[in-house]
């Protein structure tokens, strides 16, 4: 359950602290006070998309915090300790989003990637938003519904992951099968490429080490040139050396320091470097004395780089990268000789996942066939208590024409409806207008809610499009779903705010130069004005109170 939800300059929101409890509660307040922002906050939270336009004016970041109370939550706290997060019986989600755009997410104070908050948000709250009645003239949705219904998710995951592995083989055999007509060029072409690299030494190639060395017999002479000339200014030279320079130095300082004796520090530094100058001088030379010209070997290493330049170019590589290129050329070339035996394995392979795939979704075709009764059972009902009394609600599980293996099944899954009696049932997008499509969708949701295992429920405006006494039966369904979990709802009718445990009011304040927006739980009096409100016009009297109170004193009675 969702106790708290705080959140710091998100939009409107400036600062808002925010506790909640079991049950219904609803949040209300006039168009644009900011109702919608909360749940904007709470999709942030839980993983999505961000960018700097959230970000309150003139602010640096916004930042939403939620914490949960897990008790109940077992899969939550199981996926928790799955991926060390886990911290006892609650959950702490905070998410920050910069005004440059970037975001950060942790988990009880661990950093998380956004999959992650994701995977984890989907076990905390399902949000069902203003537009679900248009989603829902999507088949892939409608599926998707049937088979949250049907709790069919542990078979669609074994079906899912039997048609990526068929999916996998499969392909992977067609492109064999292709290449096979060109196998034995392919085979002789590679061979060729391979015996022609293997000229090149590939055990010992070192292409950097042949480049220094071609490099350093090139510039032999210069080498040598500057080398003499440095070991004569170091060392050789009598009168100019540096070593009779540092000499002289160090003689006429260790003089003088009899008198000074803070000068000895000075005069060791000067003879460690007489000492570091002639080691260096005497290095040179012995370098210098080990070099020969050998324009034999400078042939050589300018014939092996050419070779090498030449192949590069040729493979469109780079020098260094032709020891791969062989690795790769042979690896293809196995991949050819031994691709018969490939195709067989592969060929088992699919045939055995086709085999499992046909199993898995056999049994799922008929879960969802025994379900669809159920379910269009029980909406056809409730659609009649929400003002359809004549409305038939029926699910159509048929047979894709594509018999190769498909993502979540072979079945086509379809609502229809059937508006008044003695006419065909036909798709929703046909035959539903909107205030039906509304109510349709609303009785959807409440159903596949009941069993559903998510421990807070958000409706966002879920009720739009209905009004009177159909509000009332919803603000009914709405509290009773309410009874075994959280449900926080989003509306402009008085008939479901009357019906909630606790009422949230949203107010605008416009009283600075930056509009925000705040959230306070009323008590019984304030609950009573601001259905009066809901209910009145501009002028609230007070039949229109006791209207109102009427109302809370109905809902209250419920459960």
């Amino acid at each position: 359950m969702l106790l708290n939800l705080n959140i710091i300059d998100l939009a409107v929101v400036k600062s808002l602290d925010l506790d909640l409890t079991k049950g219904m509660s609803v949040l209300t307040g006039e168009t644009g006070a900011g109702k919608s922002i909360l749940l904007t906050a709470l999709g942030l939270a839980l993983g999505d998309r961000a960018d700097s336009g959230y970000v309150r004016p003139d602010c640096k970041r916004a930042e939403i915090n939620l914490e949960f109370d897990l008790t109940d939550i077992h899969q939550a706290q199981q996926w928790l300790k799955d991926h060390d997060l886990d911290d006892g019986q609650h959950c702490l989600i905070r998410r920050v989003v910069s005004d440059d755009g970037r975001s950060k997410a942790t988990i009880n104070n661990r950093p998380v990637t956004l999959q992650m908050l994701q995977e984890l948000s989907e076990k905390l709250v399902q949000i069902h938003g203003q537009h679900a009645h248009l989603t829902l003239l999507n088949s892939d949705e409608q599926r998707r519904l049937l088979d949250t219904f049907a709790k069919n998710q542990p078979l669609l995951d074994k079906i899912n992951d039997c048609y990526r592995q068929w999916h996998k083989a499969h392909k992977e055999l067609e492109n064999l099968t292709k290449a096979s007509a060109d196998q034995l060029q392919r085979e002789e072409f590679l061979r060729y490429q391979i015996e022609e690299l293997q000229h090149l030494d590939l055990h010992n190639y070192n292409y950097t080490a042949l480049s220094e060395e071609h490099s350093k017999l090139a510039n032999l002479e210069n080498i040598l040139a500057i080398g003499q000339r440095q070991v004569d200014s170091l060392y050789e030279n009598d009168q100019l050396s540096v070593n009779q320079l540092l000499s002289q130095s160090v003689s006429e300082i260790t003089q003088i320091a009899r008198f000074a004796p803070e000068l000895n520090e000075i005069s060791a530094m000067l003879s460690e470097a007489q000492i570091q100058t002639e080691e260096a001088a005497l290095q040179l030379r012995r370098f210098i004395k080990a070099q020969e010209a050998d324009p034999q070997r400078m042939a050589s290493l300018e014939n092996q780089i050419g070779v090498i330049q030449k192949f590069s170019r040729k493979h469109h590589v780079a020098p260094e990268e032709l020891p791969e290129l062989a690795e790769n050329l042979e690896r293809e070339l196995d991949g050819l000789t031994h691709s018969g035996e490939r195709m067989a394995t592969l060929t088992l392979q699919t045939e055995q996942l086709l085999k499992q795939y046909q199993k898995h979704a056999s049994e799922l075709t008929l879960i969802r066939h025994q379900q669809a009764k159920k379910l269009q059972q029980q909406i056809s009902a409730m659609i009649k208590e929400l003002g359809m009394p004549q409305g038939e609600f029926l699910v159509d599980c048929s047979t894709l024409e594509d018999t190769n293996p498909k993502l979540n099944g072979k079945d086509k899954i379809e609502f229809l409806v059937c508006a008044n009696p003695g006419l065909p049932a036909k798709p929703l997008a046909k035959v539903a207008s909107g205030g039906e499509l509304s109510r349709i969708s609303l009785a959807i949701q409440v159903t596949t809610s009941n069993d559903n295992t998510t421990p807070t429920m958000i409706f966002d405006e879920v009720d739009s499009g209905i009004g009177g006494g159909i509000a009332e039966i919803v603000g009914q369904k709405l509290r009773n779903l309410g009874l075994g979990r959280q449900v926080i709802c989003v509306t402009h009718l008085p008939q479901v705010a009357a019906q909630a445990h606790s009422h949230l009011y949203v107010e605008k304040n416009n009283k600075t130069d930056v509009t925000s927006s705040s959230v306070r739980l009323l008590n019984n009096e304030e609950r009573v004005e601001e259905i009066a409100r809901m209910l009145g016009g501009i002028i609230i009297t007070e039949n229109t109170r006791t209207h109102a109170r009427e109302m809370l004193t109905t809902g209250n009675k419920r459960q």
